[in-house]
């Protein structure tokens, strides 16, 4: 694959395309794994790819390759494809240059293997009936794009994870617990071993629950219930199709006051300087004191709702057209400590792993706990089974009783651990 990324720009035009950019990405990875408490594979994984996207007659065409491919045969594809679509004209960011990195320390596969068996070794210590598996990588990512009315935008990341499992099989009792960061500076496995082994001491004992309404408590592990759906709410394309339930509600109140939801582009490790438009991102208050304060958006939804991007026209893929999607999603902590969140709950259940996924736009939910505890009087007294959660996302949302201090990055969102008030349990 050529790395002169301006070949296929030139290639489009002798074509007779109008208009062209071109979208390169590439990906290195080492990651090491862990199975049944010992080392199992050690791994090399290099990507990389080019979509090219042109428009002749107003037509675009889209067309990708992974691997070495002549730039005359991915302008032919794409030509042959644009000739299939609707018009639809492209909407380019201002030409500009741009090159940005952050990059964390390169850390060595040597140190990766120690972080990990020092990790089990830890937690088998005290639990040495448990099996543990972990991943650990040190990952570089680079993403370049330029168009031909003169953008060129580049993006380089490194960033380091570490993510483990813990199996318990007691006779027919089986449970996994999982912990795990992503981060591109200070590291803590530590800090990843000792949540294991706190929960590994909570679901010594089993607990029955009674169903009903009931106030919960979902740590940072399990509130990516609710924002998910929070964020395909605000998604501007569901919104300028009106199946959002929010359509027409930017500046009225959706949640209690205390709710704060924010996009933050310099927080680190989910930073990102730009789109894949080529727009600059930028700090976003969604939902501010409550009330819905702006809705996110790429070049073709902002000018479908009349207002101007957000800078958050991302690929889903290679293969995809940029729509709008969230660099990241930072939820405003409270100030109670764990500890205090369950002296508030008093009696209820602490919801920390759900299986399967959440609510779709509609809100609706109805989920299994895969790791769920029992508290009484304030305390964790054990672990909960085969028990259900169900309710609505938008209700939820007035029914917040606290958030949380103790925000923790959940994939590329951060959230404080929360208590609703009036979820159904079925036990």
């Amino acid at each position: 694959m050529t790395t002169d990324l301006s070949v296929y720009l030139d290639q489009a035009q002798q074509a007779g395309a109008e208009s062209a950019e071109v979208y390169y990405s590439r990906s290195f990875s080492r990651p090491v794994f862990f199975e049944a408490n010992r080392l199992k594979q050690l791994e090399s994984s290099e990507s990389e790819g080019v979509a090219l996207r042109l428009w002749k007659n107003g037509q675009a065409g889209l067309a990708v390759a992974y691997g070495p491919v002549e730039p005359e045969i991915l302008v032919e594809k794409a030509l042959a494809l644009a000739a299939l679509n609707p018009p639809n004209p492209p909407r380019f960011t201002a030409p500009r240059q741009d090159y940005r990195e952050s990059l964390g320390e390169d850390v060595s596969v040597e140190q990766l293997i120690d972080w990990g068996q020092t990790a089990i070794a830890s937690l088998r210590s005290e639990f040495a009936e448990v099996l543990c598996s972990g991943e650990l990588a040190c990952s570089t990512d680079s993403t370049r794009l330029i168009n031909s009315e003169g953008l060129d935008c580049t993006w380089t990341e490194r960033s380091l994870s570490y993510y483990f499992g813990v199996e318990w099989i007691r006779g027919e009792d089986f449970l996994a617990i999982y912990d795990g960061e992503q981060c591109r500076g200070q590291t803590n496995v530590g800090q990843v071993v000792e949540n294991l082994r706190q929960r590994l001491l909570w679901v010594e004992v089993n607990q029955q629950i009674q169903g009903g309404k009931m106030p919960i408590l979902l740590t940072s592990g399990a509130a990516s219930l609710l924002w998910d759906t929070v964020g395909e709410a605000l998604h501007g394309q569901r919104v300028a199709e009106d199946s959002s339930p929010w359509a027409e509600k930017l500046g009225q109140t959706v949640a209690i006051e205390e709710l704060n939801i924010s996009q933050d582009p310099t927080a680190i490790p989910f930073d990102c300087p730009f789109d894949d438009e080529g727009s600059r991102t930028q700090k976003l208050a969604l939902i501010k004191n409550g009330k819905i304060a702006q809705f996110y958006t790429d070049h073709e939804t902002a000018e479908k709702l009349g207002t101007t991007t957000t800078g958050n026209g991302f690929r889903p893929s290679l293969g995809s057209a940029p729509q709008p999607g969230l660099v990241n999603m930072l939820i405003t902590p409270g100030t109670a400590s764990f500890d205090q969140l369950l002296k508030k709950l008093g009696n209820g259940l602490v919801v920390d792993q759900i299986l399967g996924g959440g609510a779709d736009i509609s809100g609706d939910f109805s989920i299994n706990v895969d790791l769920g505890y029992r508290v009484q009087n304030g305390e964790i007294t054990g672990r909960v089974k085969d028990t259900m959660v169900s309710g609505n996302i938008y209700e939820l949302l007035n029914q917040i009783i606290a958030l949380g201090s103790d925000r923790r990055w959940q994939g590329s969102c951060a959230t404080p651990s929360i208590i609703l008030d009036g979820v159904s349990i079925t036990a």
